[in-house]
């Protein structure tokens, strides 16, 4: 008989469990909460990582966090360009909102 291979999730799950003590070694809550968001990017994506049938784990968790903080650039550029446009429109408010 062949050896099973884990789903993607479940080598996702062991590898972030490799990281807790790294985890657990960051000074501020702040870094911990960012750590954990990190890894709720590679579950959040975990389906699509798993089409690349990677055996390096560690790629497509990485992967899935650009795609992440991709997305978060966008949305943030998008918001930045329309308080740009609405400045533009109205000069006014740039004023009344340094005040």
């Amino acid at each position: 008989m062949g050896k099973t291979v884990p789903s993607y999730r479940m080598a996702l799950e062991f590898e972030i469990q490799k990281w807790k003590s790294s985890r657990k070694a960051l000074k501020s809550e702040e870094d911990v909460e960012a750590f954990d968001q990190l890894m709720d990017m590679c579950r959040s994506h975990a389906s699509a990582a798993s089409n690349a049938t990677n055996p390096i784990i560690l790629e497509p968790m990485i992967m899935s966090i650009l795609l992440a903080q991709q997305k978060k650039l966008q949305k943030l550029e998008h918001l930045l360009n329309d308080l740009i446009w609405q400045n533009c429109a109205n000069p006014q408010l740039e004023i009344t909102n340094k005040l």
